[in-house]
């Protein structure tokens, strides 16, 4: 068996299969249009109907010389014993995203019939996904947001009626991706994360960074980040391609950023000056009630005006598109609140389940002003640590409510950068009733114009099916939290 076999069309040439290893959404995809298109290949998952399980496989049966490459499911690290064994045959491993990016090339293999838009980063991947496919809608553009954010890429590919693809791209999707060519390409931010899938955070960072190999008309940076800025200015633009930077502060030459409450352009230097694309009042997503802006929200949105500038979109449009755009569930949305007293602000319960690591709950927390959050915290911490979190973020909380089956790491870092600050550790043993009893400690805690924030910075499923499923049954016990006090006399909002 050779190593270059790394594309579909050499697999077929050599009558070789291909394995598809794990049918879950992106596998199942890739199994359907390998079917229609009666293309050589096998199936492999122990929990889905397959020819194949992962035990079949590992054994020393397994003709190994009839497959060609592997398309891998993101659950399977490098150092997984299915891909070990892969790479002792030498089968060569390809993700989704590279099978779809094959599939969608023109007859030469050279070309796409899409363009795509790719955005990477540990955090703000999905709402900057999102922004972006809003905005080029709005500019005429049919351009779902795909990827990671929900819609197999590969079956977004498949269609030959998309003419643009505004893909969320993972970590794990992008390490075993190597001929794409994107359009436009952004990483928004990179911070822990991921460490034991890619054995360490060198390695991850390098996955992270194959988004701008190839890249042609923009790569798009967070000029905040300094190890984003690194990488951006470290990789060889291609002959035509624009690199723009975004920013929370005015910004500089080839960047657009945030001057005087303006979203401002500062791309083109040879005009007389910054041209100003829209106030930050335009767009109330972005900001709490009282005009408190969300930072991490902002950066989305900065990002997402650099991708469309970056494909040539008219900005004032792009405005006008994300002025009535509201992010997805379980990324800082209101789900319950209520009025203690006549006069008095009220408490509200903001769902951020969608912060599954600390660098997301860092940003969450620091939306809120000094002394004003009961923080709803924990979950399936992944090997990671809290204690930048806690040093860094403690002058906001009130008090802290720690869910989730890997308590000792959080509550070490409470005890030591946080010591004065109460908080209540949430018996892990009952699953089924874990956020009605965060929900009701929290509610203890929380005093008028609080906020009860669920950030977790930790992954869910030592207790929930997924972030979705907890955001959304903490919006479920929030609701009857406030129902309960407006049955005893108290105001809802």
């Amino acid at each position: 068996m050779t190593e270059e076999l790394h594309t579909v069309a050499e697999c077929i040439n050599k009558g070789l299969a291909i394995m598809v290893a794990g049918l879950g959404v992106g596998g199942s995809s890739v199994d359907s249009i390998l079917t229609g298109r009666r293309i050589p290949h096998i199936t492999v998952d122990d929990r889905k109907p397959a020819a194949y399980t992962f035990a079949d496989v590992l054994s020393s049966s397994f003709k190994w010389d009839t497959v060609g490459c592997i398309v891998t499911s993101p659950g399977f690290s490098p150092y997984s014993d299915f891909l070990m064994c892969a790479a002792r045959n030498n089968i060569p491993v390809i993700s989704e995203v590279e099978f779809a990016w094959q599939i969608s090339s023109d007859s030469s293999g050279t070309g796409s019939r899409a363009q795509w838009i790719g955005i990477t980063g540990t955090n703000g991947k999905t709402s900057t996904t999102e922004m972006t496919s809003e905005i080029m809608r709005a500019n005429g553009f049919s351009a779902p947001a795909v990827g990671n954010i929900g819609t197999p890429v590969s079956q977004a590919a498949a269609d030959k009626d998309n003419r643009m693809l505004v893909v969320e791209l993972s970590s794990f999707q992008l390490h075993y991706t190597y001929s794409i060519r994107l359009a436009a390409a952004a990483i928004t931010n990179l911070a822990q994360d991921h460490l034991d899938w890619h054995g360490g955070f060198d390695r991850y960072v390098a996955d992270k960074a194959r988004i701008y190999s190839n890249v042609t008309d923009a790569l798009v940076y967070n000029a905040d980040d300094a190890r984003v800025t690194h990488i951006a200015h470290s990789t060889v633009l291609r002959e035509g391609c624009e690199r723009i930077g975004f920013t929370l502060k005015p910004p500089a030459e080839g960047q657009i950023g945030v001057e005087e409450g303006w979203i401002t352009d500062r791309r083109h230097p040879s005009e007389p000056a910054p041209a100003r694309i829209a106030p930050l009042t335009d767009f109330p997503h972005l900001c709490e009630p009282d005009g408190t802006v969300y930072p991490h929200l902002l950066a989305d949105a900065l990002c997402a005006f650099c991708l469309a500038a970056g494909m040539g979109a008219d900005l004032q449009d792009a405005a006008h598109a994300l002025a009535g755009f509201a992010p997805g569930g379980h990324r800082i949305v209101k789900v319950a609140s209520y009025i203690p007293g006549p006069g008095q602000p009220a408490i509200r319960f903001i769902d951020d389940s969608k912060a599954t690591n600390a660098h997301a709950a860092a940003a969450s927390l620091s939306s809120f002003p000094d002394r004003s959050v009961v923080w709803i915290a924990g979950g399936l911490t992944k090997g990671a640590h809290f204690d930048d979190l806690v040093r860094s973020q403690s002058h906001v909380m009130t008090s802290v409510v720690v869910i989730g089956k890997d308590q000792a790491y959080i509550l070490e870092a409470l005890k030591k950068y946080a010591p004065d600050i109460p908080y209540t550790l949430i018996d892990p043993s009952d699953n089924t009733t874990v956020m009605k009893r965060a929900v009701d400690a929290a509610g203890r805690y929380a005093q008028p114009g609080d906020a009860v924030l669920l950030a977790p910075a930790c992954a869910s499923m030592d207790q929930f099916a997924s972030y979705a499923d907890r955001g959304d049954k903490f919006a479920v016990c929030a609701k009857e939290w406030v129902k309960a006090k407006q049955d005893t006399g108290q105001e809802a909002e």
